[in-house]
């Protein structure tokens, strides 16, 4: 069900309704992007990988949202669902509205209109939106022009008078006759005078409340023309005034628009399924409710608190259970091996056929379908650990024990060894093999693998022209490297080595994290919209996965947008043999991985 402006109203009740019926939901999104900023790298942590994506990806917009949601019918022992395709465009809905500015990306664009995306719907019936802040700055401004009303209606206050210009004069004359020609003449409740601009009006409030008094008259400009209203008994007036504030207020809580769905999500508690969806969590943050905070641990706390379970099914395939099954969690490579054995696809089928999808149609990227399938995939693995437990469980619903261990935890692209964990402290891992390397801008990869050459085999994640990090494959040779590029006075020239550690350590104690580190206000705001802090389920212990070695591209070559890259990476098939590339110099000298079972698989994809 395509849902936009036209039809938004019709389906909210609607929607309101199934949510408090949901056995959990499922969603997706489409944006006009996904980073501008600082790339991210294999060695981030998820406190670095958030600054990037939230410096990187805030001013791109979120324009269509997928949500599926899933009820499980006890009467015939299947899942149901509905899905609701949203269309979202943030258009100023009523005057003094914020007048968004966003950014495209022009990959991002050309792959939405190759998958058939309706850009002229999106403009033409997007539905509109304003998150906490800007809907209380509006309700804001508003107060204040009622106080400042209240106060020119009394008799002691004085405001300076303007002098009427020669050449308005007449006009002045002619507004003020005809407010008294319509005073005289019971029959009208109304009249409309000539649109003029906003001088103009102004000279003629100004004239008009010399000459009538405010107990017969109410003046009031509509699409810059100005209204007088004859009013009425006390009780009528005050009737008249009760009614304008509550179209007032309405019209405020109309513009909110598309962010009452995020707030009933919220309100709801359900379980919100999505694959690779810390983007997408994000841009509904940020845009739907509150600027994302600057602080890591208050986005994580800020995210926990508005929606307290959410469940990633790219990291549930990456789990030991599925990594030798699913080689690729691409949700299109996903969802063709759970159509094989050992699994089975969960046929899941539409409530209403109005409002479904079903897995034998394409629609790839469309959010609505995209949600759907992501849905199905979460019951279809759920399926299978149910099928292997003992005793075999069947259904395996939301709140199974054997689904818990994946709650809260969000799958985080290209980083090779760790995940964020909204209950908690994201998993340690150990970098005490890894090297930061500055080197003379002509180096290439040769000769970073001639310098650490007599310590084994190394793998390079280029960050500049200029310095990279350098993993040795085995740490039986970190102490070597310590003793002879760490500590000695002199490598070669315009060569430095230092620990990642003290690398990072540097980093941390620039002055511009003195800033970082204040209090972020939003975490606050996200507090006040519940009414108590969600309590976190019990976590589960998780083997802590190893550093794996994997090759990344060079940081002048821009990432292609996720769906372009949707092919089973080498890595996955074997084939280790890769050449390095960084600043378009070319090294055939191989690169060995390392084989580790690691809690997390990393592929190379972006879906």
């Amino acid at each position: 069900m395509d849902v936009t402006c036209y039809n938004f109203k019709d389906i909210l009740t609607e929607l309101e309704t199934d949510l408090k019926n949901s056995s959990f939901v499922s969603i997706d999104s489409e944006f006009t992007g996904l980073n501008y900023g600082e790339s991210t790298n294999p060695l981030d942590s998820p406190d670095e990988y958030y600054t990037k994506i939230r410096t990187g990806a805030q001013d791109f917009l979120l324009i269509q949202f997928g949500l599926a949601v899933f009820k499980y019918n006890e009467s015939i022992k299947k899942f149901t669902h509905k899905a609701y395709n949203f269309y979202v465009f943030p258009k100023p809905s009523l005057r003094g509205a914020p007048d968004c500015r966003f950014i495209c990306q022009a990959s991002s664009i050309d792959f939405l209109i190759k998958n058939n995306f309706n850009f002229n719907k999106l403009f033409l019936e997007g539905i509109p939106y304003l998150n906490q802040n800007d809907e209380q700055k509006m309700r804001d401004k508003l107060n204040e022009k009622r106080m400042r009303n209240s106060l020119t209606r009394t008799p002691t206050c004085e405001m300076a008078s303007i002098a009427v210009p020669e050449e308005h004069v007449k006009t002045i004359n002619d507004a003020c006759e005809k407010i008294s020609d319509f005073l005289k003449n019971k029959t009208l409740e109304e009249i409309t005078l000539d649109s003029c601009n906003g001088f103009v009006r102004k000279l003629i409030y100004q004239e008009a409340w010399k000459k009538f008094s405010r107990d017969e008259l109410t003046l009031e400009t509509r699409q810059y023309q100005i209204v007088a209203k004859r009013l009425g008994t006390p009780e009528e007036r005050e009737k008249l005034e009760k009614d304008k504030m509550d179209q007032e207020n309405t019209e405020i809580t109309d513009a909110v628009g598309f962010s009452k769905v995020i707030r009933l999500l919220s309100e709801t508690d359900t379980l919100i399924v999505g694959h690779n969806m810390f983007l997408d969590l994000c841009h509904i943050l940020h845009r739907f409710c509150m600027p994302l905070p600057e602080k890591y641990k208050d986005f994580k706390q800020m995210l926990h608190c508005l929606f307290p379970k959410v469940l990633d099914t790219k990291l549930m395939c990456s789990s030991p259970e599925f990594k030798e099954l699913i080689p690729s969690t691409v949700l299109s490579h996903v969802m063709s091996k759970i159509n094989e054995a050992p699994f089975q696809l969960v046929n899941v089928e539409p409530e209403d056929s109005n409002y479904g999808y079903n897995t034998s149609e394409e629609k790839a990227h469309e959010a609505g379908y995209d949600a759907y399938i992501t849905g199905v995939a979460f019951l279809s693995l759920a399926h299978y650990l149910g099928s292997i437990s003992t005793p075999k469980v069947n259904p395996v619903l939301p709140n199974s024990p054997i689904v818990q261990k994946y709650i809260n935890k969000l799958y985080l692209m290209k980083i090779l060894d760790t995940y964020m964990n909204l209950n908690g402290n994201d998993p340690a891992v150990k970098r005490d093999n890894v090297f930061h390397l500055t080197f003379p801008k002509e180096w290439v990869y040769q000769d970073i693998n001639t310098l650490f050459s007599p310590y084994g085999n190394i793998y390079v994640t280029w960050l500049t022209d200029t310095s990279a990090f350098v993993t040795l494959s085995s740490r039986d040779n970190v102490l070597a490297v310590t003793r002879n590029l760490v500590r000695a006075k002199k490598v070669k020239h315009g060569v430095k080595v230092i620990t990642f550690n003290a690398y990072h350590n540097s980093r941390t104690k620039s002055p511009i994290n003195d800033v970082l580190n204040k209090p972020s206000p939003s975490i606050q705001e996200a507090k006040k919209r519940k009414s108590h802090e969600p309590q976190s389920s019990t976590q589960k212990k998780s083997r802590v996965p190893n550093f794996d070695l994997r090759e990344t591209s060079s940081p002048h070559n821009i990432s292609s947008i996720p769906e372009e890259t949707e092919t089973v990476s080498d890595f996955e098939n074997g084939n280790h043999m890769k050449t390095v590339e960084s600043k378009n110099k070319i090294s055939n000298s191989p690169v060995k991985t390392i084989s580790q079972d690691r809690f997390f698989e990393e592929n190379e994809d972006w879906n």
